[in-house]
């Protein structure tokens, strides 16, 4: 198979002879051989594995996205990846920065937020 793991500024990765994968979902996880059937999944946070025959197992998290198999590619659409060799690292590096990834986020939700409200109010005073 052929793997493609795609963020939304940049392919992360591009894999060929690709000869398992699997990935979590929202109902657990699942595999994927060369001959499976064609799907799409959605993908929850959680770690996806993918072996070739030059690397072996790789692990890589990934946050919420989605899963297409055509054929024999793979296309995996993500927000975030952070590969890794060692499970261990992988995790401490994945709650570290995707800690610090949803911080900014809230933080931006709140001025939005702030924005959106003074907006209304001075509107409203508008209005009547």
């Amino acid at each position: 198979m052929n793997l493609e793991i795609l963020l939304p500024f940049k392919v992360f990765a591009r894999k060929t002879d690709v000869s398992r994968i699997v990935a979590q979902t929202s109902a657990g996880s699942f595999g994927l051989l060369p001959h499976r059937l064609d799907c799409v999944a959605s993908l929850t946070p959680g770690i996806l594995l993918y072996e070739t025959p030059a690397d072996g197992e790789v692990f890589v998290a990934v946050d919420e996205g989605v899963l297409v198999k055509t054929g024999a590619n793979v296309f995996v659409s993500v927000r975030r990846a952070l590969g890794g060799a060692d499970l261990g690292q992988l995790r401490a590096a994945i709650e570290q920065e995707f800690r610090r990834v949803d911080e900014r986020e809230q933080d931006v939700r709140q001025v939005m937020a702030k924005l959106e409200a003074g907006f209304l109010r001075r509107y409203a005073r508008l209005s009547s």
